[in-house]
């Protein structure tokens, strides 16, 4: 049975943490509940543009002149991680959502910092065309949430609003504990190997092994023989990012937003605490709302996609009756 071939999986519980998310379909695709197939089928229109020598990768959904939202992913994520929940709003927003450099299938760079990926929203607003009804709002999950601080702190006035899902500002000097300073991702000899290898981090499991399957492919690509190395599959993250990454003066920023804030956070979730909470919407000059989603852990979109969905309805609506009220 081919890579391009679907089985649906024999009922059974996800597996184990610490397990292949995906070993047991061998390659192929499993099989997908309507909702997500149809999402997907909202295809994306897809481009890039150049911040700072850097191609940065680009979806958009829906039509330009609509309110826009921009979303942007985690840390060794990509723009595909929001492909299965933007078409929900494109009928009434301008979606787009993008890779960071070093990331997906955007540019590399020898060097990472905050103020770029600031600058790479900017970039994103612009190209995609998403303040043609007033200024968008941002939503950005885990690391995606320390640009979108950024550019809430020193560019409140080209943003309306901006919420982070399951997202915290850490310690500054605080890395992924995945990350192995300077070494060369690995190489899989086929995609079957590569998919079973696919872990989500902080590790979880998933009801929903059609996401992760998506996920997981969106996270690779075939690299050519180079020297010692066989041609085969690696991920798609620089492995340099957070090696180089300048992440100075980031604390400082909660303090610093000039727009409106909101959270979405797991209840289950190990990195964002319902203390952590309480912290933030203390720092924050206005946070109006802060919705926990049930049997949902720091992967929301993995754990509880639908919710996701309807807890960002929500926010959205809140933050844009907000604006029209001010």
């Amino acid at each position: 049975m081919g890579a391009g071939a679907r089985i649906a999986a024999e009922p059974q519980p996800p597996a184990e943490t610490g397990g292949s998310l995906l070993g047991r379909f061998g390659g192929a695709k499993p099989l997908a509940a309507p909702w997500f197939e149809r999402a997907l089928a909202h295809r994306p229109e897809r481009s890039t543009f150049d911040v700072e020598g850097a191609a940065i990768e680009l979806l958009t959904w829906g039509e330009r002149g609509k309110p826009g939202l921009l979303f942007l992913h985690g840390n060794g994520a990509h723009a595909d991680w929001w492909s299965f929940i933007a078409p929900f709003f494109a009928a009434d927003y301008r979606c787009a959502a993008i890779s960071w450099s070093g990331m997906g299938g955007s540019g590399w760079r020898e060097h990472y910092a905050i103020d770029i990926f600031g600058l790479e929203i900017l970039g994103a607003i612009d190209a995609a065309g998403l303040a043609g009804a007033g200024n968008p709002l941002l939503i950005g999950h885990s690391f995606g949430g320390m640009p979108l601080m950024q550019v809430a702190a020193h560019h409140a006035d080209r943003i309306a609003a901006g919420i982070l899902v399951d997202s915290f500002i850490p310690p500054p000097d605080r890395k992924p504990g995945w990350i192995t300073a300077g070494r060369p991702t690995r190489r899989y000899a086929d995609l079957a190997d590569a998919l079973a290898r696919y872990r989500l981090q902080p590790e979880q499991t998933s009801a929903w092994p059609e996401i992760v399957d998506h996920l997981a492919r969106g996270s690779l690509r075939r690299a050519e023989a180079e020297g010692d190395e066989p041609a085969g599959w690696t991920w798609r993250f620089d492995p340099n990012l957070w090696t180089t990454m300048d992440r100075s003066g980031i604390d400082a920023l909660v303090e610093r937003t000039g727009v409106p804030i909101a959270l979405i956070y797991g209840a289950d979730s190990r990195l964002v605490s319902v203390d952590a909470v309480d912290r933030m919407r203390r720092r924050l000059a206005c946070c109006p709302i802060a919705i926990a989603i049930p049997e949902a852990r720091h992967h929301i979109m993995v754990d509880q996609p639908l919710a996701l969905v309807a807890a960002l309805r929500v926010a959205v609506e809140a933050l844009r009756t907000m604006g029209e009220a001010r």
